[in-house]
C-alpha cells in the first residue's frame, strides 16, 4: 500500500510533465491531490466517529444506539447530515453577517493544513518538514481564533461567553499540551514527526515519558472541548457556547470539527508517543499505515471512555487544573528528561 501511494504521486508526476508542464506546475498539482484526499479522509472519520462514538457510549451506558437507519445504524449519521443540509441556515438580524458565515468555512482549515505533516505510514506524509511539530502546534492553535470569531460575531451573549471561555480554555491547556511535547523533543533531537518515529524503533517514547504522555492527554481532552473538559458548551449555563446561534450545515461544521480535532490529536499522540507506523512485537508484515490508523483508534477509543465516564468540571478548577498541576507537571518532565539525557550521554549509562 505505502508503495500505492508513492506510485500514484510519480505517476501524476509522469504524466503531467509529458502534457509539457513545468516542474513547479506539477509539484503544486500533486500537492493539491494529496490535500484533496486528506479532506475526505478527515470527512469521512469525523462521519464515523459520530456513529462510533454513539455506539460507544451506547454501550457503556447499556443501551442500544443507532440501529434502524442501514444496516447497523450505520447510515444515521448521513440521514442526520441529510436533515441538517434541509435545515435553513438563520442569520441573527444584528450579527456581522460576513464574520458569521465565515466561520464555519474557515473551522475546517486548521485541521486540513496540519493534516498535511502528518505521517500517516512509512513514506506516507504528504509534507515532510523538518518543522513539523512546531508547524503542528502553530496551525492547530488558530482553531482557537476561529471559534472566537464565531462566538463573537453572533451578538449573542452567551455566545461571547463562550468565545471568551475558548480562549481562556485553549489557550491555557495548550502550555501543558506544548511543554508535554518537549521532553519528546530532547530525547530525539528533531522537530520532523518521521524521525521521531523512527527514533522510536527500539522503544516507544510513552515508556520513556509516561508523565509526558499522561499530560499531553489531558491537555488533549481539554485542546478539543471534549467532556469533562466542555465548559465551552456548557448547556446548563450558556446553552450551545459560541455555536447557540448556529443551525443547519453551520452547527454541523462546527459538530464535524470537534471529531477532526479528535482525530489530530489522536494522530499527534501516536506519532509522539505510540511509535507511529512502527510495528509492535515484528509484525511487520502487516502494512505500516495499517498500525498507524490502529493506534489512532486506540487514542480516540480512549478520550470518548473519558467523556462518557468523568463529569463536567467547574471553570475555576479547570483553570488552577491547567496551571497549577499540568504546568508544573509538565516542567518537572522536562527537567527530569534533561538530567536524563545528560546522564546518559556524559556518564554512558
Amino acid at each position: 500500500m505505502e508503495n500505492l501511494f508513492v506510485s500514484i504521486a510519480d505517476g501524476t508526476r509522469s504524466l503531467l510533465g509529458s502534457a509539457g508542464l513545468s516542474a513547479a506546475t506539477t509539484d503544486f498539482f500533486v500537492m493539491v491531490l494529496k490535500l484533496v484526499g486528506i479532506l475526505v479522509y478527515i470527512i469521512i472519520s469525523a462521519l464515523w466517529l459520530v456513529y462510533m462514538e454513539r455506539k460507544v457510549s451506547a454501550y457503556m451506558q447499556c443501551r442500544i444506539g443507532p440501529n434502524r437507519v442501514g444496516p447497523m445504524g450505520l447510515l444515521q449519521t448521513t440521514a442526520d447530515i441529510g436533515k441538517l443540509i434541509s435545515k435553513e441556515f438563520i442569520i441573527p438580524k444584528n450579527a456581522d453577517k460576513k464574520l458569521f458565515i465565515l466561520g464555519p468555512i474557515l473551522i475546517f482549515m486548521p485541521p486540513l493544513a496540519v493534516f498535511a505533516v502528518a505521517p500517516f505510514g512509512k513514506d506516507m506524509v504528504a509534507v515532510d518538514l523538518n518543522i513539523g511539530v512546531y508547524y503542528f502546534l502553530a496551525v492547530a492553535s488558530l482553531s482557537t481564533v476561529i471559534i472566537w470569531l464565531s462566538g463573537w460575531a453572533s451578538n449573542n451573549k452567551y455566545s461571547l461567553i463562550g468565545g471568551m471561555r475558548v480562549v481562556a480554555q485553549m489557550v491555557s491547556y495548550e502550555m501543558p499540551l506544548i511543554l508535554s511535547i518537549v521532553g519528546v523533543i530532547i530525547l530525539t533531537g528533531t522537530l520532523n514527526m518521521s524521525e521521531i518515529i523512527e527514533a522510536q524503533e527500539n522503544v516507544w517514547f510513552i515508556f520513556l515519558q509516561p508523565l509526558g504522555f499522561l499530560v499531553y492527554l489531558i491537555a488533549a481532552v481539554a485542546e478539543t472541548n471534549r467532556a469533562p473538559f466542555d465548559l465551552v458548551e456548557g448547556e446548563s449555563e450558556i446553552i450551545c457556547g459560541p455555536f447557540t446561534e448556529y443551525s443547519g450545515m453551520g452547527f454541523a461544521m462546527f459538530f464535524l470539527a470537534e471529531y477532526a480535532n479528535v482525530v489530530l490529536v489522536s494522530v499527534m499522540a501516536t506519532t509522539l508517543f505510540l511509535g507511529g507506523w512502527l510495528a509492535p512485537f515484528g509484525l511487520t508484515f502487516i502494512p505500516s499505515w495499517i498500525w498507524f490508523l490502529l493506534k489512532v483508534y486506540v487514542m480516540i477509543f480512549l478520550l470518548m471512555w473519558f467523556r462518557w465516564t468523568y463529569p463536567r468540571i467547574r471553570v475555576d478548577q479547570l483553570m488552577e487544573f491547567g496551571w497549577k498541576v499540568l504546568v508544573p507537571l509538565s516542567i518537572a518532565n522536562i527537567f527530569v528528561t534533561g538530567i536524563g539525557k545528560y546522564l546518559y550521554q556524559s556518564l554512558g549509562w
